[in-house]
């Protein structure tokens, strides 16, 4: 297990590199690294860790959401409004809707399974679209017109909305039915993760003010919390809808609201701790990718996930209408709510695993997602960003 975890850091760091110093994100590197220490190619990682993946996943997710929440002023996201709310959910109904006209047509997908797929791939990537955002506040790029702030809120509600429609369709696949109290599971979880992350928030920031900690003590015990409330969130499973993703990053805002100085400190800790994680995500998202899978669906597989995401840029631009954004800044915002990761990663091979027939193919479309979303939105949002958005 300990030569499995040096060789990822090891090479996902010099690829990662490599890849940088050929103008392209080190993220590419990173998925490589995964593809060729992986079950597919060279086989090097320990069955330890490729079990351990999902947890060791979500708490890469965690630390990126964290100082997310550290860097996220609530002002800003006021004076968006509208649009900030909506894109926390058309775009990805659009996308879902694209899925349901396409599937059927390129796989022979009943309605049911093509909208199984479509919440699958719905969901963006925090991973990969969070760091961007925060570099992008740090440098002062689109943050008169509260952009990144916008687009860092919409995508971390937006995973949520598609995780909850994607739960309800695999019930209705087995068998259950989708009820009121399905679809009153969405904005439940919503409220409910966002009151809980406020209110630890504001005790948190009590005990910061009458109790010496230091920053470190700080780190972990934010940490802890937030693996508590992801943790929840499972054992609320079938009970009552909560989201420990949303409550983690509320967490963190209302701490920037409180202790706003303590925050930017907390937050430079976390970006340090985001140097590894970014790296063991991305290599264990690569070693999930199964080549045989990709070269299978070939063509159509790819022309699906790219029918898909026109769909979906065409719900961000509904979202922005009647905004003051120009073309430019809208078609970033596009830009920047196409890349897939995580979530695929987390649940595409659950059809499959739950005996669904086309579960194979939901495997599929879901791993060439990342392969193709992940690099060309990251390459995108790297080399547009300075031409596309006004800095401050």
């Amino acid at each position: 297990m300990l030569l499995s975890l040096a060789l990822i850091f090891l090479v996902g760091m010099s690829l990662g590199k490599l890849f940088q110093l050929m103008g392209l994100p080190q993220l590419l590197g990173m998925l490589l690294t995964g593809i060729l220490l992986g079950p597919g190619v060279l086989n090097l990682l320990d069955p330890t860790i490729l079990a351990l993946s999902t947890d060791l996943r979500q708490i890469a997710l965690i630390i990126i959401l964290i100082r997310a929440g550290l860097n996220l002023d609530v002002y800003d996201l006021k004076k968006v409004g509208r649009p900030a709310i909506l894109m926390c959910f058309i775009p990805a109904c659009f996308e879902i809707i694209g899925m349901l006209l396409l599937g059927p047509r390129f796989f022979g997908l009943s309605l049911l399974d093509a909208a199984i797929l479509g919440t699958v791939i719905a969901a963006v990537s925090p991973a990969v679209i969070v760091p961007r955002m925060l570099k992008l506040m740090e440098t002062n790029y689109g943050t008169k017109k509260s952009i990144p702030q916008m687009i860092l809120a919409g995508a971390s509600v937006d995973d949520v909305f598609v995780i909850i429609l994607f739960t309800a369709f695999m019930g209705l696949a087995q068998g259950e039915s989708i009820t009121a109290a399905h679809l009153l599971n969405i904005p439940i979880a919503i409220v409910l993760g966002i009151f809980v992350g406020v209110f630890l928030g504001f005790m948190l920031a009590k005990i910061f003010t009458f109790l010496r900690i230091r920053d470190t003590g700080k780190v972990i015990i934010l940490l802890s919390l937030s693996f508590l409330l992801v943790t929840c969130e499972q054992w609320l499973s079938g009970i009552v809808s909560f989201s420990g993703l949303l409550a983690v990053m509320a967490l963190g805002v209302t701490l920037n609201q409180l202790k706003q100085a303590v925050t930017i400190r907390l937050s430079l800790k976390f970006s340090k701790l985001w140097s590894g994680a970014e790296i063991l995500l991305f290599v264990l998202v690569g070693a999930l990718i199964n080549l045989d899978y990709a070269r299978n669906a070939g063509f159509l597989a790819v022309l699906i996930v790219v029918g898909s995401l026109f769909f979906r840029i065409v719900g961000v631009f509904v979202s922005l209408i009647g905004t003051n954004l120009d073309r430019k800044e809208k078609i970033f915002t596009a830009i920047a709510y196409t890349p897939k990761a995580t979530v695929q990663a987390a649940i595409g091979g659950l059809p499959l695993a739950m005996g669904l027939a086309s579960g194979e193919i939901i495997l599929t479309v879901a791993v060439l997602s990342i392969v193709v979303t992940a690099p060309l939105g990251a390459i995108l949002m790297d080399k547009t960003y300075r031409s596309f958005l006004s800095k401050d």
